[in-house]
């Protein structure tokens, strides 16, 4: 009796992880109320923060939907992404790495507080002094932020930044040079991650390839490295009118 061999279907490509475009799922996600959107490009508003996200980075109407979201001439950041296309100028190039807590224990730290509105002039000097990443007049509105103060000055804090479904991104997180060496970064740590673990959201973070220490003190309190990724902060085609002035 003959065999009958059947055309093997090609199989179809790996459902993308949600932390793969972290940013876009936050945006079209639980963050939807801080986006401004166009098409298959979208950001936070830009006193929020100032990162913005494309559906698919390698579909080339996503990038002018970008180009029409923040205008002519406009430099933007850009994640998982290697290279702009033609007629985008690449300003700024840089390695990160993505982290997920797998084994952190996450407990509430009794001598933290929830920073508020009222706590973000101390907050932008302590981001300016620390440079943890950016931070802006609104930023905090995103998600808990807890701060640790020493004598009324604020010295460390951490909080939270992205939110894809199901997931909740720890950022913000620095301490005055002065108090270093104390723990206090890891404490914050675990306590944001508290709040995150207690709604049913699991904590992951960024960093960038080149802060070694940081990385090593997070995978030495239970994050595993879950990915390298690539950002370029970028400049949208045209000019401004300042710039043609």
């Amino acid at each position: 009796m003959s065999t009958i061999t059947r055309p093997t279907s090609p199989q179809s490509p790996a459902t993308p992880h949600i932390l793969d475009n972290a940013a876009w799922a936050a945006l079209t996600g639980p963050h939807a109320g801080f986006a401004e959107r166009v098409g298959d490009a979208a950001r936070y508003r830009t006193d929020v923060s100032p990162f913005t996200a494309l559906a698919d980075p390698a579909d080339p109407h996503a990038w002018q939907d970008l180009a029409e979201l923040v205008g002519p001439g406009t430099v933007t950041p850009v994640s998982g992404v290697k290279d702009a296309p033609e007629g985008w100028e690449t300003v700024q190039r840089g390695r990160g790495v993505q982290l997920v807590g797998t084994a952190l224990r996450a407990e509430p730290a009794p001598e933290a507080v929830r920073l508020g509105l009222d706590d973000v002039p101390e907050i932008l000097d302590l981001i300016a002094l620390t440079e943890p990443g950016p931070f802006l007049p609104r930023t905090i509105e995103v998600g808990t932020y807890l701060g640790i103060r020493h004598r009324g000055r604020l010295i460390a804090m951490a909080g939270e930044r992205l939110r894809p479904p199901g997931w909740t991104e720890i950022s913000a997180v620095c301490t005055r040079p002065d108090h270093r060496g104390r723990g206090l970064a890891t404490r914050l740590v675990r306590a944001v991650a508290a709040g995150i673990r207690e709604r049913g959201d699991t904590p992951f973070l960024h960093a960038s390839a080149s802060n070694t220490g940081a990385i090593r003190l997070y995978e030495s309190i239970g994050f595993t490295l879950r990915r390298r990724s690539n950002f370029l902060r970028v400049r949208t085609p045209g000019t401004t009118p300042e710039q043609k002035a």
